[in-house]
């Protein structure tokens, strides 16, 4: 009896022991994740541990070399087996670039028509591939933003470099059509939105003849596009030219996800009047929130410009963390323009007919990007055609 009972003791011990080496294990991972992955939008740190026959097995994925090493750094002192696969994924083979194809396409946090979309990337954008599921492939766009799309055009490095150097063309209308012809009464290739970039290949008539990234070829009218080399010299990030392309926007409907001219949320609105002035944001409010330079907003808006964004939400109280959700474009005379509902313009003057009590109210922080000194999620347009992007 004495004996059985010392083995129990000593096998619950062992599983005790055990217990705790996967405590700290875990804990290890948190620190890493928390260190060089604490938004799951803009990295990959889905690392998991279990136990396999008494050994301890990590598994999952990551695209962060650093991180996965400082994580075997870490674990060093422990016995541990590490299957922790490094993206891309290796069945991709040398085919882990891909651009665009579509006019205007969904990204979604899952791959699956019915998943929720986290947001979109326009006609000839690039992308780094990480990984495939059947029809879709997860992938980060050119704001770090990482989500799965279902209609992308595959390459290889050659084809990538040639793709990213060949001269290009940026659809400047808000809403239009690529021919099969030189005739806008041809059909159309596709629809078209301000912001989509297509291979130029020659100038015909009063036509741009295009490629599209899948070889499609297809006719764009002079007037509703430019070079865009051309296009990004010239581009000025001025308050006129914000407020100007932001009021060219005015009724376009709300879309959750949404970063085209089709339909935009808050963010994708924000994102969209500065992509198509020159410049990248982030993505989301609450990372667009750490861009560019404070505006002291705390005794009332007279320090805030034309072009300012300001950012609505929720703030810090009863032990819980401010929380950003919501970001607009500061127009001048304590107006504001952004989208809710549809794009449109509210006051924080409560003598004004458009004024929102509920904007007002929950009015966090000013931040100016133009002129900015904190450069930090900011990027050139003009690096949409670097080879070095990625």
């Amino acid at each position: 009896m004495k004996k059985i009972i010392l083995s129990l003791l000593l096998l619950s011990s062992v599983i005790f022991a055990q217990g705790n080496k996967m405590n700290e294990v875990q804990k290890v991972i948190d620190d890493v994740r928390n260190q060089y992955a604490p938004d799951k939008r803009t990295a990959i740190f889905d690392v998991q541990v279990t136990e396999e026959n008494g050994n301890i097995v990590l598994s999952g994925a990551t695209n962060l070399v650093d991180a996965k090493n400082e994580l075997s750094n870490k674990l060093s002192s422990f016995k541990v087996t590490n299957k922790i696969e490094t993206l891309p994924a290796k069945e991709l083979g040398n085919k882990i670039y891909g651009v665009v194809p579509l006019s205007v396409a969904n990204l979604r946090v899952k791959p699956g028509h019915s998943e929720e979309m986290a947001t979109q990337a326009l006609l000839g954008m690039p992308v780094l591939v990480y990984k495939q599921r059947g029809g879709n492939w997860l992938v980060k766009t050119p704001d770090d933003y990482i989500a799965w799309i279902d209609e992308l055009q595959l390459m290889d490095k050659s084809e990538y470099d040639n793709w990213m150097s060949s001269q290009k063309v940026i659809y400047t209308e808000h809403y239009g059509m690529s021919y099969s012809e030189k005739n806008e009464k041809s059909i159309p290739v596709s629809d078209l939105v301000a912001g989509d970039i297509l291979k130029y290949l020659a100038k015909e008539d009063s036509f741009y003849k295009v490629e599209y990234p899948d070889k499609r070829i297809a006719y764009v009218p002079e007037d509703n596009a430019e070079m865009f080399d051309s296009y990004v010299q010239k581009c000025e990030l001025t308050p006129e030219n914000i407020l100007h392309t932001a009021k060219s926007l005015m009724g376009v409907p709300y879309l959750w996800g949404g970063t085209s001219t089709k339909g935009v949320d808050c963010s994708g609105f924000t994102k969209t009047v500065y992509f198509l002035n020159g410049v990248i944001l982030p993505r989301d409010a609450s990372q667009q929130v750490f861009s560019g330079d404070s505006v002291d907003i705390t005794n009332g808006y007279e320090n805030l410009q034309p072009g300012d964004l300001v950012f609505f939400g929720a703030r810090a109280r009863d032990g819980k963390k401010e929380r950003v959700s919501h970001v607009g474009i500061y127009l001048g005379n304590m107006e504001f323009i952004h989208s809710s509902g549809s794009v449109r313009i509210n006051s924080f003057d409560k003598e004004k007919d458009n004024f929102s009590e509920y904007r007002t109210n929950s009015l966090l922080k000013a931040k100016r990007i133009i002129n900015a000194k904190n450069l930090w999620g900011i990027k050139p347009l003009k690096d949409i055609s670097s080879t070095t992007l990625y």
